[in-house]
């Protein structure tokens, strides 16, 4: 007998659900990489090259289908849908063990694209009898960029800061496994008995379903076994994961993997990179802080009298709001960030200081280290010599650096960069237990002194300590290293290179 023609209407919106799902997929496989290992660009193009090389190798599969290719497709959105379901767990799982990351996450990423890859060349054959060729190949494709472009608007925007990484690639799992059973329904005809069918559908269905209801409980078991504290927060905003965990001595702030600061010794860092250079400034009134969206670079900014105003750049809304509202956060705070001295503003660093014409006397860059380009934009030529701008002309500005002991040439990279930019430097370290020994760079349009004086009672450094900060060993001295530019960020790959070996 031969099978009814298919209404494609129904069919064209499968595609588009399809092609929304296949894109998310990879989303998360990029995000949740960029997340645990860093450096976005290159986990990203990974995933793309990976995935887009699968779906060729699964388009090639496809002709190796020749009989029941509806009841084929049926199985393959089954199959999709638990892998690409159950890929953000699965991967954050498999990130607990670093022998079998790499092979799981490659394996999976392959996996799943060779399946989204016979999914189109199949369908095309479902429908051909209903549609003309031509009209065909154009509609498919057109709803299938029509998913990518959905899929690529959603996920940054809506469900990765509304459901997180698990419950979104869970959710379209369970968009899949609702192909699976329109397709059922669709292709009855070819299909024939679909008890099968249905009852793998169900079951994948119910799994996921219960993934989807447990997904904080998961989140926290993967979480509870990649952090050695307890976890008391864990989300991801648009731009990065943000962890705070907790144990007897204090809590910490992770951002994608990476500890920002421990409440047991922050006040080493903290002082360190402020007051320096307000003894290079003293009387400062206008104040910036880019990065430091915890409010500790801008407590200790506060306790300088002569201070009218503290502008303090930070990305993130969720790192804002935190250090605002969390308790802990403005116990240790101080609650600086509620000073009516202080504006939040969460914007990039770099287009602010482009399009802003207000000049000031102490500016303090709290970014995370250099891992991505993303980060390492904000430690080329082109973002210092777009400060030097907005400082006045005998203001000055310190810089976190780094540590010039794990990391020395990314240290003196950074160092030579700011002084190619136009700037005197006075470079400088401080020992942060947390860290280890972690560098600073301080510097000013202007020539100046290594600072010597500071204000009473700070609990790390002292008139008597300071001068210990600008002197280095031989481990760290200077070496000769090239300047980090836009196009060039010689500084990423460097500052990879150096800490992988303390991997």
């Amino acid at each position: 007998m031969t099978p009814s023609p298919v209404r494609p209407g129904p069919v064209y919106l499968t595609v588009l659900v399809i092609a929304t799902c296949g894109l998310v997929y990879e989303l998360v496989a990029g995000a949740l990489a960029s997340y645990l290992l860093g450096d976005t660009v290159t986990q990203f193009s990974l995933v793309i090259g990976i995935y887009l090389t699968a779906m060729g190798a699964g388009a090639w599969l496809s002709k190796f289908i020749e009989r029941g290719v509806a009841r084929r497709f049926v199985e393959i959105e089954i199959a999709v849908a638990f892998l690409g379901g159950f890929s953000a767990p699965i991967l954050s799982f498999a990130f607990l063990s670093p022998r079998w990351f790499h092979p799981v996450f490659y394996g999976l990423v392959f996996g799943i694209g060779t399946l989204v890859g016979v999914e189109i060349p199949l369908m095309l054959r479902l429908l051909r009898r209903s549609v003309a060729f031509k009209d065909l190949v154009a509609q498919v494709l057109t709803f299938d960029y029509l998913g990518a472009l959905a899929a690529s608007l959603l996920f940054p925007l809506v469900f990765v800061p509304n459901l997180g990484l698990f419950r979104t690639s869970l959710l379209f799992g369970l968009l899949n496994v609702v192909v699976a059973f329109t397709s059922i329904r669709l292709f009855r005809d070819e299909i024939g008995a679909a008890g099968g069918l249905v009852a793998k559908a169900a079951v994948v269905a119910a799994l996921l379903l219960g993934g989807f209801a447990a997904a904080d409980r998961l989140s926290e078991m993967a979480e509870e076994q990649q952090y050695a504290d307890e976890v008391l927060f864990a989300k991801s905003s648009p731009y990065q994961r943000v962890v705070l965990t907790k144990n007897k001595a204090g809590f910490q702030l992770f951002l994608n993997g990476h500890l920002q600061f421990s409440s047991v010794d922050e006040y080493r860092y903290h002082e360190a990179l402020v007051h320096p250079a307000f003894a290079v400034v003293p009387g400062a009134r206008r104040v910036a802080v880019f990065g430091g969206g915890d409010g500790l670079a801008v407590r200790e900014v506060l306790r300088h009298s002569s201070v009218e105003s503290v502008t303090l750049v930070d990305l993130d809304p969720m790192v804002t709001r935190l250090a605002r509202e969390n308790p802990l956060f403005v116990g240790l705070n101080g609650g600086s960030l509620l000073s009516p001295k202080v504006t939040v503003v969460n914007d990039d660093a770099m287009p602010w200081l482009e399009k802003g014409t207000d000049l000031f006397d102490l500016v303090f860059v709290d970014f995370p280290d250099p891992n991505s380009f993303a980060v390492g934009k904000l430690y080329t030529k082109r973002f210092y010599s777009l400060l030097k701008k907005r400082l006045a002309p005998d203001g000055a500005f310190a810089v976190q650096s780094t540590s010039p002991l794990f990391a020395r040439k990314s240290y003196w990279i950074i160092e030579r960069t700011i002084e190619a930019s136009g700037f005197a430097t006075r470079p400088y370290h401080a020992t942060v237990p947390s860290f280890g020994e972690w560098g600073f760079v301080l510097a000013s349009p202007r020539p100046f002194n290594v600072p010597a004086r500071l204000i009473p009672g700070l609990r790390y450094l002292s008139d008597e300590t300071l001068p210990a900060l600008f002197s280095f060993g031989p481990d760290m001295a200077r070496l000769e290293v090239p300047v980090n530019r836009l196009h060039d960020q010689v500084l990423v790959r460097t500052y990879e290179s150096e800490w992988r070996k303390f991997e």
